[in-house]
């Protein structure tokens, strides 16, 4: 995480990765296939933007 790093919301998350639903999102989290999440004192979920980056990668097939 760099000082240029940001933290994304759930609906940004979403957004990013071409409109998953919430459902969906919340599914992969219960079966620990999300990316990493940050949980805030009010209980609303982040990802640091460099999280979902290193998680959409990691997701990658091999060629």
């Amino acid at each position: 995480m760099s000082r240029s790093d940001e933290l994304l919301t759930v609906p940004q998350v979403l957004a990013e990765l071409g409109g998953v639903s919430r459902r969906t999102f919340y599914r992969w989290r219960e079966l620990g296939r999300a990316p990493v999440c940050v949980q805030l004192p009010n209980l609303e979920l982040r990802v640091w933007r460099s999280d979902l980056t290193a998680w959409l990668d990691s997701r990658r097939e091999a060629k």
